[in-house]
């Protein structure tokens, strides 16, 4: 049946084809032409002269034969021809038929197939000898048969050449397994041989359905994100602000709204600088073009300055914390702010740095009055008990030298001596402790020099001090002299106390606008850990004491294995 629809479809191509395979040769048509001329001509005098002429009579005879038999012959030559070419022609059409990509079905009037492609055996898995002269419907669910030829009669009766199947609802076609699946579908109809043949062309729209599918999902999974993040956003507590390249506002939430005191609507659209005080508005524009060329996703703003806002109305600046992230979308920059309004906390911190600069002042004026107290014990000690020794001393001096008798009483003259010159020296050490008198009276160079030696000799470590200052120490005020020293005179201390070292170094420099100190020794160092104690009350009261006069405080391990300290004092520190 295929066979015959097929001789049936090219049966009026081969005759039009052999039509113009005439015409596609004007030397046979004038050689014909020309033939027929003659043999016209010959014809007409063979009816005017034949009777006289029999001979003429029988050469037009002879020649209408040649001619007829001629024309015979080339007919029939350009009728095999044109089979020839219809074959050919049908074998091509066969062959872009099966070749095609999407199944191709034509059936009859009776609607049984009559043309079943290789696409459309892949399709609904069934062969094509099984497929010819069966029922459509075989491929068609059975809730949609009685629809689908309603469908074809109605399209028959349209006249229409061809027209798409489906538009509005999806079609649904039947593998021969069983299995439905959606398609996409054209159909076309052709009269030929007294009958009308329709082809449809259809696809499966599987996977496009769910990838559909898949992207209304994705749709509508990111309608709910964004909604999601616009609640997020309209719900935080810190105002949100979205700007495109050219400082516009495009996005503006209810936290932005109640810090600028400003309703949304009226903010959208309007540019940024509305909001900055004016004397910042320049430097804000050059700031966010920086940060839009570096590509950065997002940093913190102002971290060394506070910035500033301005609220609308009335018009107050206030202090803010911000951070600045960029995003591109739709080939366009977009910058975003969130910010807080630190107004709080600034007024606190405020309060925090002046109440620990008044805790620092009373700490200084402590010390201060401290060693003002230790200068008064010292001088008490040194001039009134010293002076009381003395005379002690003169009055025992004075009893050795009267003549006695009683051995005993000179040995106890003896004792008390000893005792005496114990006591002068412990009243001596206290003093100095105390407060050295010659820090006031020479200096804090001679009183380090002494300090330094005095260790050595107490606590038998080897100690040396290196003074380089060019006169740079003799404009000292008090309170810097007081504090270096104290600061030397402790870090000695804790030499002698932790570090089980050998050997001291301490460097005593005027250089380069400061006063520097270095005292390094070569025990067993000090761990990070200890310098966090909260009981090492003598490294906090140094570094504190050191701060109050504009100097720097550092504590690490020394190359030699011990602790280095290293204290800077800028010279013309008067505090």
């Amino acid at each position: 049946m295929d066979r015959e629809h097929r001789e049936t479809l090219t049966s009026v191509k081969g005759r039009v084809s052999g039509h113009a395979s005439l015409t596609r040769r004007p030397a046979v048509l004038a050689a014909a032409a020309a033939a027929l001329v003659v043999l016209i001509g010959v014809n007409l005098a063979a009816f005017v002269g034949g009777m006289q002429a029999p001979w003429l009579l029988g050469v037009t005879v002879l020649a209408d034969m040649l001619v007829i038999g001629a024309g015979i012959i080339l007919a029939a030559r350009e009728v095999l021809l044109a089979e020839r070419r219809s074959e050919a022609s049908e074998k091509r059409l066969a062959a872009i038929v099966d070749s095609a990509m999407d199944a191709i079905i034509t059936v009859d009037e009776a609607q049984n197939i009559v043309l079943f492609n290789h696409a459309a055996e892949k399709l609904l898995r069934c062969s094509r000898g099984e497929a010819l002269g069966t029922p459509l419907e075989r491929f068609i669910p059975e809730r949609f048969r009685a629809g689908h030829r309603a469908h074809i009669a109605s399209f028959a009766r349209t006249g229409v050449s061809s027209r798409r199947m489906g538009d509005a609802i999806t079609l649904w076609a039947l593998r021969s397994d069983g299995e439905e699946f959606p398609i996409e579908a054209s159909i076309s109809q052709a009269a030929e041989a007294a009958q009308r043949l329709y082809t449809v062309i259809l696809r499966d729209i599987t996977l496009r359905l769910q990838a559909q599918a898949d992207a209304q999902r994705i749709r509508s999974a990111l309608d709910g994100a964004q909604a999601r993040l616009a609640a997020i956003v309209d719900s935080a507590m810190d105002a949100v602000i979205t700007v495109d390249e050219e400082h516009r506002i495009v996005l503006f939430n209810r936290a932005a709204e109640q810090l600028f005191r400003v309703p949304r609507d009226a903010a959208l659209g309007s540019p940024l600088d509305r909001f900055l005080p004016a004397r910042y508005r320049g430097a804000h524009r050059v700031h966010v073009s920086e940060f839009g060329r570096t590509g950065v996703t997002s940093r913190r703003m102002g971290d060394v300055t506070t910035l500033w806002a301005l609220r609308a109305d009335p018009e107050e600046e206030f202090p803010i914390e911000a951070s600045i992230s960029q995003a591109v979308e739709g080939g366009r920059r977009y910058f975003t702010v969130i910010l807080r309004d630190i107004t709080l906390r600034k007024q606190a911190e405020d309060a925090l740095i002046g109440s620990q600069r008044e805790l620092r002042e009373l700490s200084a004026r402590v010390l201060e009055a401290r060693e003002e107290e230790k200068a008064r014990i010292a001088r008490e000690l040194h001039d009134e008990l010293g002076q009381l020794l003395t005379a002690l001393k003169m009055d025992l001096s004075w009893l050795r030298g009267r003549p006695t008798a009683d051995a005993e009483a000179t040995g106890k003259m003896e004792e008390m001596g000893r005792l005496l010159d114990q006591t002068v020296n412990s009243t001596r050490r206290i003093s100095a402790d105390l407060r050295p008198l010659m820090l006031d009276d020479l200096g804090l160079a001679d009183a380090a020099n002494w300090l330094v030696e005095d260790f050595g000799k107490r606590y038998g470590i080897e100690a040396r001090i290196e003074i380089s200052a060019d006169g740079g120490l003799d404009e000292l005020s008090k309170t810097v002299s007081t504090t270096v020293y104290r600061a030397i005179q402790e870090s000695l201390t804790n030499i002698a106390r932790h570090s089980g070292a050998k050997h001291a170094w301490i460097v005593l420099a005027a250089e380069n606008g400061s006063l520097e100190v270095e005292v390094e020794d070569d025990g067993r160092g000090i761990a990070p850990e200890e310098l966090a104690k909260t009981r090492s009350l003598g490294l906090k009261g140094m570094r504190e004491r050191i701060a109050f006069i504009g100097g720097s405080f550092e504590v690490a391990r020394a190359p030699r294995g011990g602790t280095r300290l290293r204290i800077r004092v800028p010279l013309g520190s008067s505090v």
